[in-house]
């Protein structure tokens, strides 16, 4: 079960976690190490852990606290978790049981561990809480307030044991990402992993697509006779096209213009870009410059693939 009560763009967090194949693989911590998340419910709890699962931290939510010490089995510096995030919060019937918990971990001294906890101002719960129009999970039959003091006399004890406290109460989606990127891992910002796909315009927009660069400027090798029936992989439509006045200027320009945008989307925690480069029927210019413009990107550092989606339709 996930944190329903988070804040949106303008005010509440959208609780949704990023797939496997979606996650950046960022290096390991050494030595293995924990990560308990709580705090208040609606304080952002599931942003944090999507943020971390993102930097490749295996994430549980809604742990019993019960079960915290069983799972740190699962923690090895060799070989299978390295890092873990668990969310314990008070919808666990067995909250209570956090604070012993945790004392008897850090008294074996097996597992580094640290506490992050989210906090929240009263009136700022309120405004999510209302804009969800979900009832906090410790409200009952009371009323909202009733459920966010009931929920701060129990986490009183845990948050004096806290390692990291973040006040999300002033915090977009975004800062509260970039705050855990930088105080929880250590990371400055996220790394971008660009996709540039070549497409036709005769056969629709690219739906994924971030930037659309349109390449029919340029001749078009179909009315070459010799070239019409090969594509951009060629040699041959690969060095007409780029010959074409303007060609090599342009894949230079974009690239230098694509990078300095890379690197505002790395600040905004975006790590999936597409660029899609169209020709008419994507199978002669499109084809060779997405493979030059990827050339570019990838000598300048960056982690590019290349994709060709509408070679071979015709």
């Amino acid at each position: 079960m996930s944190d329903s009560n988070e804040l949106s763009a303008t005010g509440s967090f959208p609780a949704v976690i990023p797939t496997m194949d979606e996650q950046a693989v960022l290096p390991h911590a050494d030595p293995p190490e924990i990560l308990i998340i709580t705090g208040m419910s609606g304080a952002g709890r599931s942003r944090a852990a999507a943020t971390l699962e993102d930097l490749n931290w295996y994430v549980v939510d809604n742990l019993p606290a019960g079960l915290l010490r069983p799972l740190t089995g699962m923690v090895s510096a060799e070989g299978g978790v390295s890092r873990l995030a668990v969310v314990v919060d008070v919808r666990s019937k067995d909250f209570s049981d956090l604070i012993s918990t945790l004392d008897s971990l850090r008294e074996s001294g097996a597992i580094l561990y640290r506490v992050l906890f989210l906090e929240c101002n009263d009136d700022e719960l309120v405004k999510r809480y209302e804009s969800v129009r979900r009832p906090h999970p410790l409200q009952g039959d009371g009323r909202l307030l009733d459920g966010i003091n009931a929920e701060r006399e129990l986490l009183r004890a845990v948050k004096e044991r806290a390692d990291v406290i973040i006040d999300t109460s002033n915090y977009s989606v975004h800062d509260l990402a970039r705050e855990i990127h930088t105080q929880i891992a250590g990371e400055a910002q996220t790394d971008v992993r660009v996709t540039v796909m070549s497409f036709g315009f005769k056969y629709g927009l690219p739906m994924d697509a971030d930037n659309v660069v349109d390449v029919r400027f340029l001749p078009n090798p179909y009315w070459v006779t010799e070239l019409r029936h090969l594509t951009g992989h060629d040699q041959a439509v690969a060095a007409y096209v780029l010959s074409q006045p303007g060609a090599e200027d342009f894949v230079h320009n974009y690239s230098n213009l694509i990078g300095g945008i890379l690197e505002g989307y790395a600040h905004e925690l975006k790590p999936f870009v597409t660029i899609a480069v169209g020709c008419t029927g994507g199978k002669h210019r499109s084809v060779a410059i997405a493979e030059a413009i990827s050339a570019s990107l990838r000598a300048r550092g960056l982690a590019v693939r290349t994709l060709h989606r509408d070679l071979g339709r015709e």
